[in-house]
């Protein structure tokens, strides 16, 4: 078993035990804290070994202690139980830390599967049949969720059971959270020369998608084994899929507004720049205006993104000119300002790889540069991997 499927095969239950003895070093301890007989404890821990096939525990005389292998994956049970309890508190379940942190001994891997599964499928019955349960296990589960929690995550619509949007807050960050447990198990399986657990790259429009295939062709050099899925879409929808857990790290033009749940570096200073076919109208003129500029049609950059933004300073104060087309597709820009007129802003970073082509018009742009570089959540721990990967992202940027 592997990846998410292995770890859903290891019980919170488990988990809550593990954490509390690899923190007491004593299972005596820590059955008195979980309220468990030392044997039903010995007997968890031996089966959770079992399944992740490393010692976790080295059992002396004077108590059991974490092996490299326990430290590895108590730290990410640590972090997990951590952020579920964060989640709680957010939601309104619980006042603090303490209370929160009961709430979620109480949670079960049923519970999760029950809430996630609803949220991913969009009702209860489709749920039920996505995960092979019967709909009266299913609902068990959807109200011991919500006892447990104290508040509402579910509600009855005309297509059946469906989540709350509290609910479905809830559970993107219980699903976040239970990707600590896959990642220690990815490097756990790292320790005994086996696969790792994937690594999901958003490139974002403009500068990630051309960076990422030099620092690609770097890191796969000196990993061939690494399983690496590379996504791409608009900004909005990129940062998304990074707060849901779904991308791993954001390659591209840092966002200026960095939000508290993201963090940012830096990589590569790239000024925007208005570009043209090479022969425009505009080639050779040694000063423009920007009334030279407004009469010419423009292909402008998606909404929220740092090129519409840019556009839309350079003519906020005026008519702005004709813009029919709205992309983040270097590849349709490229085609397009070869056989017409139009105008567009790209990076310098992007002109250079279209240089033959393409050329920079002589009119300054105000505000900021940006930048080029990673963006990742604020407190996501990288695997051995996930680290290598970004310090190829930084020798090639370098």
């Amino acid at each position: 078993m592997e990846g998410e499927s292995f770890a859903a095969s290891i019980s919170f239950q488990q988990l809550r035990l593990f954490e509390s003895v690899g923190r007491l070093e004593s299972v005596r301890q820590g059955s008195e804290e979980c309220n468990l007989s030392q044997p039903a404890v010995t007997q968890a821990l031996s089966k959770l070994e079992r399944q992740v096939g490393f010692s976790l525990l080295e059992r002396r005389a004077s108590g059991s202690y974490l092996t490299e292998a326990g430290k590895i994956l108590h730290l990410r049970t640590r972090r997990m139980f951590a952020q579920l309890a964060a989640a709680v508190v957010a939601i309104g379940g619980a006042d603090g830390v303490e209370q929160a942190s009961a709430i979620v001994h109480r949670l079960s891997r049923s519970q999760a599967r029950a809430l996630i599964g609803i949220m991913e499928h969009s009702t209860l019955s489709d749920a039920a049949i996505a995960l092979k349960l019967t709909e009266a296990s299913l609902q068990r589960s959807t109200r011991d969720i919500e006892g447990n929690i104290g508040r509402p995550l579910f509600y009855r619509a005309a297509v059946g059971l469906t989540v709350r949007p509290e609910g479905m807050a809830f559970g993107r960050k219980l699903k976040l959270a239970m990707q600590e447990i896959e990642s220690g198990l990815s490097e756990l399986s790292a320790m005994a020369g086996g696969r790792q657990r994937q690594i999901v790259i958003g490139a974002l429009p403009f500068g990630g998608v051309l960076l990422l295939a030099d620092v690609l062709k770097a890191f796969l050099d000196h990993r061939p084994d690494a399983d690496i899925r590379v996504v791409s879409d608009s900004t909005s929808e990129m940062i998304r899929r990074l707060r849901a857990g779904e991308v791993d790290i954001l390659l591209g033009i840092v966002q200026e507004d960095d939000a508290d749940d993201l963090r940012s570096e830096r990589l590569i200073e790239t000024p925007f720049c208005i570009v043209a076919r090479r022969d425009h109208p505009l080639d050779g003129r040694p000063k423009l205006n920007r009334d030279d500029l407004a009469g010419y049609d423009w292909i402008v950059g998606t909404e929220g993104s740092t090129r519409r933004a840019c556009f839309n300073a350079l003519f906020g104060a005026g008519t702005p000119p004709r813009s029919s087309l709205a992309t983040s597709s270097l590849t349709i820009i490229r085609k397009l300002l070869a056989v017409s007129d139009r105008l567009t802003i790209i990076t310098s970073f992007e002109l250079q790889s279209e240089a033959d082509t393409l050329i920079a018009l002589p009119y300054a742009l105000d505000g900021e540069n940006p930048s080029i570089g990673v963006t990742m959540r604020a407190d996501w721990l990288p695997t051995g991997l996930q680290r290598e990967f970004l310090d190829t992202v930084i020798a090639v940027a370098g």
